[in-house]
């Protein structure tokens, strides 16, 4: 049976198993799964599952539904596939014998009163730039391309902020956050990152508590 893991900052908070032909997500009181945050509509999103096959729809949402970095509409679920809706992320598995283990995660940041724009090209923005991601070399998303579409985005490991990548018109940079209860540092190619921001290059490898991931331009 397929199933959804629910995070926060990459700390697991419920385990779903998909056992129903629907689940409704949302802020409001009767959703099959209601997340306490401002930035989720009273009814977001909707996961159905026909036959072996499940999706999820967006039910017109302010903020939008994100699959793997990218605002959806509607789209059939793969294994493995990330969606985030508000500070929230569930991690899709097609099947229930697999354990969730502790991984990176990136979660992009969203503002409350913005509307996103739905009509956003997939590889470049309107000024023309590349759309920059991030592939996961390693651990549970090993393979999984998350693409980078807002202003900031943060990186961290199980509970804990450790970077945040930034875009703006020209490029995309990395900056650590401080964090005094982590022993884990983010890395860029081998180096310890600091608080100022570092200007990322194409195929450089950032890694985050064992897992590596490579920054690259969708093409």
């Amino acid at each position: 049976m397929p199933k959804l893991i629910l995070t926060l900052d990459g700390a697991v908070i419920r385990e779903y198993s998909i056992d129903k032909d629907s689940i409704s997500i949302g802020r409001k009181h009767g959703n099959d799964i209601q997340l306490n945050d401002l930035t989720i509509s009273g009814r977001h999103s909707l996961i159905t599952k026909v036959g072996n096959n499940v999706f999820i729809d967006d039910l017109g949402s302010t903020n939008g539904s994100l699959l793997n970095g990218a605002r959806v509409a509607k789209s059939k679920l793969q294994h493995s596939d990330v969606i985030q809706i508000g500070n929230y992320q569930f991690t899709f598995f097609s099947h229930d014998d697999e354990d969730y283990e502790p991984t990176m995660f990136l979660r992009a940041e969203i503002e409350d009163t913005k509307i996103i724009d739905t009509k956003q090209k997939p590889t470049t923005d309107n000024t023309g730039a590349k759309l920059g991601a991030v592939k996961v070399l390693s651990g549970p998303l090993k393979g999984k391309i998350l693409e980078l579409r807002k202003p900031f985005n943060t990186l961290g490991f199980n509970g804990s902020k450790m970077a945040i990548i930034a875009r703006n018109s020209t490029n995309y940079t990395i900056t650590a956050i401080k964090n005094e209860d982590s022993i884990n540092i983010a890395m860029v190619n081998g180096r310890d990152i600091s608080t100022d921001a570092l200007e990322l290059k194409e195929h450089d490898i950032i890694e985050l508590a064992n897992t590596q991931i490579e920054f690259i331009f969708r093409k």
